[in-house]
């Protein structure tokens, strides 16, 4: 009898796990196999093999030595506030459900949060307040008895007089393992923040295991220095991102607008991506519950603005005429881009635009302004997927639609802000135009990171520079051009592939923008994946670096000037509004202690704010233009 009994417990030790209910399914049955390697009995999931069933290249195994299991971590600090994601692989149903955070004082290190590991997504999430952030502090997350990842809280580099910012997007899942090249070149460059525009994976349904698998390439350069990451369509499992405030997509393409997989995973993906970024401005869900992220970030004297530029945008079927062989692509040499910006449309949404007015007048402790978001306010690709295949216009970008479009480069060129972006595969440097060319901001949009998914091209079709080429360049298009939704846009340097199936003439990439705030400029780089900055490589993609001033942000010409102001010292913000029309026409930090004459763009009356931080503390009415 005893013998039995010892058979049975052993027997019950040796049993595999059961997973509790709530794990199975936890996106509904519509979607059963969503996440299916992080949920469920996830031990016993195999990824698929390459080439069968058209799986392509598995992810890492979720399967890890049990002090191994806090994958990564990211951060960012502002405020006082710390917030920090510690992204863990699959739980064991018996393991703890708890992470905990420790930082070193002196040589101690001291727990200062314990919170619960999140499901699905295995996340977890700590938010510190009362953080200095005028020192460099050790932390390191906890799990258990022996699992741990370190890293270091950076002090804000106040006192820096040039801010590093390293800009990247699309990391192809379909080349998987480490990505060495890049991580040496960031290592060494050692960047102030890292800006990850979107497309951190492609693994569509497997966001988790993607999720896991970027943070493994990039982890060594993240877990010491703040870091913004934004989702974009393909980590949340589209083709393209339509959001419409949130809305049910009906279609697997997402041309109706809206989102196609669940709440619960679009939430998930948004939670492990960006939690950790500074509290958003306004935190109310969109439609559905759908969370919202976009905020800002400060660091050292330069102040960045976080965009959702996919999550109000609208879907084109059914809204505008459709001129393509799908809802989103314009091949038709005939069509007139007026047909397609129609009333009703939107691109950032009122939301986001009343984020970006009141960000334009907070300056405390800011020096600098700029944007960042996933995609680009212009089409500057010719070719798409094939070096062959030539649209005329791809809605997917941010071009479309052009008042939208307009309207959120008028918000940037108020501050003077350039654009940091992503998403096209193509590395670009352009300055917008609005009612003219060279009216608008600078904007980098960064390569691909691994360019195996989808390669573009700047190929105008006449082969000729536009008006203005740069001079003494060493690129034969550049100038001033219309893109294909009549957006005027001026080439200032693009990174086109050579050889698409070759992988070191895929021009693979990302960008650095460096910010000069003594010097009031920002210059513009674009480095290859297989340069190495170690060794001493330069070798920039032809056409960078670029170096401009941060005032030519704003390209518009006075055609007058207001009265001269005596500035009070210190630095002081000043704010000129249109009296018709109640709109800002720009808002600028000077330094304080002598006279200023603002510049105005037209004839008219004008009210002037100043003060110091934000301009509430002085209005000067009905101002109007004199003679110089």
């Amino acid at each position: 009898m005893r013998s039995i009994c010892l058979c049975l417990l052993t027997a019950a030790l040796n049993a595999a796990p059961v997973p509790p209910p709530e794990t199975v399914q936890p996106f509904g049955k519509d979607f059963p196999n969503l996440d299916g390697l992080a949920v469920g009995a996830w031990w016993e999931k195999k990824a698929p093999v390459k080439g069968k069933g058209g799986a392509g290249n598995p992810p890492p195994t979720m399967q890890v030595a049990r002090d191994q299991v806090i994958a990564f971590a990211l951060y960012t600090q502002q405020s006082g506030v710390l917030k920090l994601t510690a992204q863990l692989y699959p739980l064991y149903p018996e393991e703890a459900k708890v992470a905990r955070l420790e930082v070193k004082r002196g040589e101690a290190w001291i727990e200062v949060a314990q919170v619960p590991i999140k499901f699905p997504g295995w996340s977890a999430h700590f938010r510190v307040e009362g953080w200095d952030g005028s020192v460099d502090v050790a932390y390191r997350v906890r799990h258990g008895e022996s699992a741990k990842f370190e890293g270091l809280i950076r002090r804000d580099p106040i006192d820096k007089e040039t801010i590093v910012v390293a800009n990247m997007s699309c990391n192809s899942s379909r080349t998987t393992g480490e990505r060495p090249e890049i991580l040496g070149n960031l290592l060494h460059q050692n960047p102030d923040l890292l800006f990850f525009a979107g497309d951190q994976t492609y693994r569509h349904t497997e966001h988790t295991a993607g999720w896991i698998e970027f943070g493994l390439q990039f982890r060594d350069v993240m877990r010491d220095r703040p870091t913004i990451c934004i989702p974009d369509d393909h980590d949340v499992g589209h083709p393209n991102l339509w959001g419409e405030g949130g809305k049910r997509s009906e279609r697997r393409d997402n041309s109706d607008g809206g989102y196609y997989y669940p709440v619960a995973y679009v939430n998930m993906v948004q939670r492990q991506q960006a939690w950790h970024l500074p509290d958003a401005f306004d935190p109310t869900p969109v439609q559905r519950g759908i969370s919202v992220y976009y905020t800002r970030l400060k660091v050292g004297g330069m102040d960045f603005a976080i965009l959702e530029d996919r999550k109000f945008k609208s879907g084109p079927l059914g809204k505008i005429p459709e001129q393509g062989p799908r809802p989103d692509h314009v091949t038709d040499a005939k069509y007139d881009p007026k047909s397609i910006d129609l009333p009703g449309l939107q691109l950032l949404g009122e939301r986001q635009l009343n984020f970006l007015a009141a960000w334009s007048l907070d300056w405390a402790g800011v020096r600098r302004k700029a944007v960042l978001s996933a995609t680009a306010f212009v089409g500057a690709v010719h070719m798409h997927g094939r070096r062959d295949d030539r649209l005329l216009a791809d809605l997917d970008c941010n071009g479309w639609p052009q008042s939208g479009r307009n309207e959120a480069l008028r918000a940037l060129r108020r501050v003077q802000a350039v654009h940091l972006c992503g998403d096209q595969h193509l590395g670009v440097t352009v300055k917008h135009g609005i009612e003219a060319f060279g009216d608008g901001p600078y904007a980098l949009t960064s390569p691909a990171l691994v360019n195996t998914i989808y390669g573009r091209w700047w190929h105008p079709q006449d082969e000729k520079a536009g008006p203005n080429a740069v001079t003494g360049g060493p690129l034969p298009w550049t100038g001033d051009y219309l893109d294909g939704l009549g957006n005027k846009m001026s080439m200032l340097a693009y990174a086109n592939p050579g050889d698409i199936q070759d992988e070191r003439q895929r021009a693979d990439g990302y960008g650095i923008a460096r910010f000069h705030l003594k010097r009031d400029q920002v210059t513009f780089e674009c480095w290859p994946r297989f340069s190495d900055s170690r060794k001493g490589d330069t070798q920039q993609f032809p056409g960078w670096p670029q170096t401009f001033a941060l005032a030519d942000n704003d390209g518009r010409k006075p055609t007058g000037y207001l009265p001269s102001i005596d500035l009070p010292i210190g630095p002081i913000v000043v704010q000129v509004i249109v009296e018709q029309t109640g709109e800002t026409l720009y808002v600028r930090r000077l330094v304080g202690g002598q006279a200023f004459s603002p510049p105005v763009f037209a004839p008219g009356k004008y009210t002037v704010h100043f003060g110091i931080g934000r301009p509430d503390r002085v209005s000067l009415t009905g101002q109007e233009p004199v003679a110089r």
